[in-house]
C-alpha cells in the first residue's frame, strides 16, 4: 500500500522520516505566505503525507487530530448548535455518549440515542446523526445508504464513526455519509504504540479550522509511526478476519457461552447488511459469560490472550465491557484477534474457558 508516499527519488527513502517544528523559517520581509509552514500548530508535511495517504482510503480529505475522541468532539462542536438535536447510538462507543451527555446537553443539544440496529425514529428536526457501525462492543451493523438517505430527506448530515471497521473494511462516504470519523489508535495503525485521530469528508475545512484554533494535533512522530503501519493494514486485517472466525465458531460450540456477536457469521443478525456494505469484516468478537466473577477467572486463565482494552492491535486482547460503563450484560468479553497463529489463539482460549 503506497497511498501517500511521495514520487520516487534515487537515494531517498520510500517514506521521509517525521518533521519535528514548532516554528518555521519565515520571510523576513514578506512574512508568512500561502504554500509556506510557518508554525507548527497549523503546519506540518508529515501529517500532510498521512491525510493524503487516509483521504484516498477513504475516498475524501482527511484531518488528523491527536486522539478519537479530539476528532469526535471536534465534528460535534463544529456541527451543532444550542438548540440542535443530534442522534446518535445508545450502543456506540460509551465516551462519545458521556461526553454528549455530560458537554453537548449542557450547551442546549438535545440527545436522542438509538440503538444501532433501531428502529430509528423520522430525522425531522435532527441537525447531526451519528452512527456506528459496527458498533462498539456489540457489533450491530445500520445501513449507511438507507440511513443517509433518510438523514438526508430530512435535512440532517450524517457522520459515521468507523473506527472498527477501518476504509479497508467499509468507506461511508461511498454509501452517502458526510463526514466519516474515527480513531486510528485501533485497527488502522494496529501497533498499539501510538493515539490519533482523523476526519474525512468531501469538505472538512471547517474542522481543519478548528483543529488550528483548538490544537488538537498530532504529534509528527505519531504521524509517521500511523503513515508507517498503512503498509501493512491489508495483510493484519486479513490475519484478524480470519482468527475472528474461527474464534467465533469455537464460542458457538461452548455452553457456557450464552451469545456470541461477529458480524461475518452467516447467523449473526448483523451478516445481512454487513455482507453487502462491508468489504472485510474486523477482528472483533464479542462473547458474554455467565457472570462477572466467571468472565474474570476467564481472563486470568488466559495465558497469549492479554486483558487490556482498545482493540486492532498486534497481541490478541480481551476486556469485560461493564467495567467501563458500557450498558452491557456483566458477563461480555470484547475480544479483539492479534496476529498470533490462529491455532495458538483457539488453544489458549479454549484452555481458559475450561479453567474458568
Amino acid at each position: 500500500m503506497r497511498v501517500g508516499l511521495p514520487d520516487p527519488v534515487p537515494g531517498q527513502p520510500f517514506l521521509p522520516g517525521p518533521v519535528f517544528a514548532a516554528p518555521y523559517h519565515l520571510d523576513a520581509v514578506a512574512g508568512p505566505q500561502p504554500g509556506l509552514d510557518g508554525y507548527g500548530r497549523t503546519d506540518n508535511p508529515t501529517w500532510r503525507a498521512l491525510e493524503s495517504a487516509i483521504g484516498a482510503l477513504e475516498g475524501g480529505e482527511c484531518v488528523v487530530f491527536s486522539s478519537g475522541m479530539a476528532a469526535i468532539s471536534a465534528v460535534l462542536l463544529t456541527v451543532l448548535r444550542p438548540g440542535d438535536t443530534l442522534v446518535l447510538p445508545a450502543d456506540g462507543y460509551y465516551r462519545t455518549r458521556a461526553f454528549a451527555a455530560g458537554t453537548l446537553a449542557g450547551f442546549g443539544v438535545s440527545i436522542r440515542e438509538v440503538p444501532t440496529a433501531g428502529p430509528y425514529p423520522p430525522f425531522d428536526g435532527v441537525r447531526l446523526v451519528l452512527l456506528e457501525t459496527p458498533a462498539n462492543p456489540g457489533l450491530d451493523v445500520c445501513d449507511l445508504s438507507a440511513l443517509s438517505e433518510a438523514a438526508h430527506r430530512a435535512g440532517a448530515l450524517v457522520a459515521v464513526d468507523s473506527t472498527t471497521a477501518t476504509p479497508l473494511g467499509q468507506q461511508p462516504l461511498a454509501w452517502g455519509a458526510d463526514l466519516v470519523v474515527a480513531s486510528g489508535t485501533k485497527a488502522l495503525t494496529g501497533h498499539s504504540d501510538l493515539l490519533l485521530g482523523y476526519v474525512a469528508g468531501s469538505s472538512v475545512d471547517e474542522v481543519r479550522r478548528w483543529r488550528g484554533d483548538t490544537g488538537g494535533v498530532p504529534g509528527p512522530f505519531e504521524a509517521w509511526l500511523a503513515h508507517r503501519s498503512l503498509s501493512t493494514l491489508d495483510l493484519r486485517l486479513a490475519r484478524q478476519s480470519a482468527t475472528a472466525a474461527a474464534v467465533a465458531d469455537l464460542l458457538a460450540t461452548r455452553p457456557e457461552v450464552s451469545s456470541v456477536r461477529w458480524p461475518g457469521r452467516p447467523d449473526d443478525p448483523a451478516y445481512p447488511v454487513a455482507s453487502r456494505q462491508m468489504r472485510r469484516i474486523p477482528g472483533v468478537v464479542t462473547f458474554t459469560l455467565p457472570d462477572a466473577g466467571h468472565a474474570t477467572r476467564f481472563l486470568s486463565h488466559a495465558r497469549l490472550i492479554s486483558a487490556a482494552t482498545s482493540f486492532g492491535g498486534p497481541h490478541t486482547t480481551a476486556d469485560r465491557r461493564a467495567q467501563w460503563g458500557d450498558p452491557v450484560p456483566e458477563g461480555l468479553i470484547r475480544l479483539s484477534c492479534g496476529l498470533e497463529d490462529t491455532a495458538d489463539v483457539l488453544a489458549d482460549l479454549t484452555a481458559a474457558l475450561d479453567r474458568a
